[in-house]
């Protein structure tokens, strides 16, 4: 792959809500759009749009063509477009791809795409979206597996967990049992998580929910899969997100001054290893070849957007990352240093927890937030000095980790 030099230059979002009334292409005019403006960038500039959803199949039965379909309701039309399927880190694989496409040198200037409308009446029906991001094969062994990883951490008497909630629920609260185990990581610390990134997104006008809580406001919480209340977990929604991607050739038709610099887009997959070797973790093997394509490491990074579909994934997240030794991630966020103002200040858009989790669009929106610190756009939420920013975006479920992960590294 070529050495040059790569950009986003555009970046556009929806809010992240319920839409009934909008449908998948609305959303995606109004997050196209927006990049497109953001860029200075006429659509007959796109010389190859990516185009990501994960739940559209699922939800409206609409299979196979659906970028072209959703592209052309818009007025883009006539260039290559490739759907992308990657479970949760299906938008920030559309940015892999994207980048890839201009550094080869197939084109200039690229759109990467994601969007997913999730929310229905019928709740088994959005759940059911989650069902085919493992292995259907072995649906009863991948589960029988994951509820043996700690045997001496059990349901505490007198909990009732939900009868209705995501299969990955039950999987992330797995995870946790086991690094509650092996660290001594407690409910209180991943309560914490919870209530930081609701702090946040109260000055996020674009987030889901825009409320405070307070970490006993989350532990009094309904129990959906102990030990994960309901406002640790990610809720279903709607939403997309863009961005638009060029090389320095595309970079001089555009708006310069709009440009952040792509350092590093690692798209990796999960390997066999024990539970509890989570060094061999694929985000933190992915995080740092990212580090070293980009040339920095996490001391340097000024922000991260991680994937906390649950708040317990933070934690993982935090220590896959290297912004502390693995098993001290619950004692960070209970510190404070993973808050705005912090010593690494983590998913100040919200997250997935509180921004929301469309999940075809949540990568696209996790590198938008990056785009917007790193420019020094972010308002009331603006991190001082932004100056390098990652995100994680994991997806789906295999063995004992994610089937994929996506890091990306941006800079001014």
């Amino acid at each position: 792959m070529s050495k040059q030099n790569l950009y986003i230059v555009g970046v556009g979002i929806t809010h992240f809500a319920k839409h009934p009334d909008k449908t998948v292409k609305d959303l995606v005019r109004e997050a196209v759009e927006g990049a497109l403006q953001d860029a200075g960038c006429g659509r007959e500039l796109i010389q190859a749009a990516y185009f990501a959803t994960a739940g559209q199949g699922v939800i409206e039965g609409q299979h196979m063509v659906a970028g072209e379909v959703a592209l052309k309701a818009m007025g883009i039309t006539g260039i290559p477009v490739t759907n992308v399927e990657n479970a949760c880190a299906s938008s920030s694989t559309a940015l892999n791809a994207a980048q890839l496409y201009v550094a080869a040198g197939e084109g200039d200037i690229c759109l990467a795409v994601g969007v997913d409308k999730l929310f229905s009446p019928d709740k088994e029906k959005s759940f059911s979206v989650f069902d085919g991001a493992f292995d259907v094969n072995n649906r009863d062994g991948q589960l029988a597996l994951l509820h043996g990883l700690a045997p001496t951490v059990t349901l505490p008497a007198g909990i009732k967990e939900a009868e209705q909630r995501s299969i990955f629920m039950d999987i992330y609260a797995s995870l946790a049992r086991l690094h509650m185990e092996r660290f001594g990581t407690t409910q209180r610390q991943i309560a914490a998580v919870a209530a930081k990134n609701h702090v946040h997104s109260t000055r996020n006008p674009l987030a889901q929910f825009q409320y405070p809580l307070t970490i006993d406001e989350v532990l009094a919480a309904r129990t959906i899969a102990w030990p994960l209340t309901l406002p640790m977990c990610a809720p279903i929604g709607d939403g997309a997100a863009a961005a638009i991607v060029c090389n320095e050739d595309g970079l001089r038709k555009l708006q310069r001054s709009r440009a952040v610099r792509l350092m590093a887009s690692v798209l990796r997959t999960a390997t066999e290893r024990p539970a509890d070797q989570y060094e061999r973790h694929l985000c933190h093997l992915a995080a740092f070849e990212a580090y070293e394509r980009a040339g920095v490491g996490p001391e340097d990074m000024s922000l991260a957007e991680v994937h906390d579909a649950t708040a317990f994934a933070e934690i993982q997240q935090t220590e896959a990352l290297g912004f502390c030794p693995f098993g001290e991630g619950g004692p960070m966020a209970e510190s404070g240093a993973t808050s705005l103002g912090g010593r690494i200040p983590i998913n100040v858009s919200g997250g997935l927890l509180s921004r929301g989790h469309p999940i075809g669009a949540t990568g696209l929106a996790q590198v938008y937030e990056m785009v917007t610190q790193l420019r020094g756009e972010a308002g009331a939420r603006q991190v001082d000095k932004a100056r390098f920013a990652i995100a994680e975006n994991g997806g789906g479920f295999n063995g004992v980790e994610e089937a994929v992960t996506c890091i990306t590294i941006l800079g001014r």
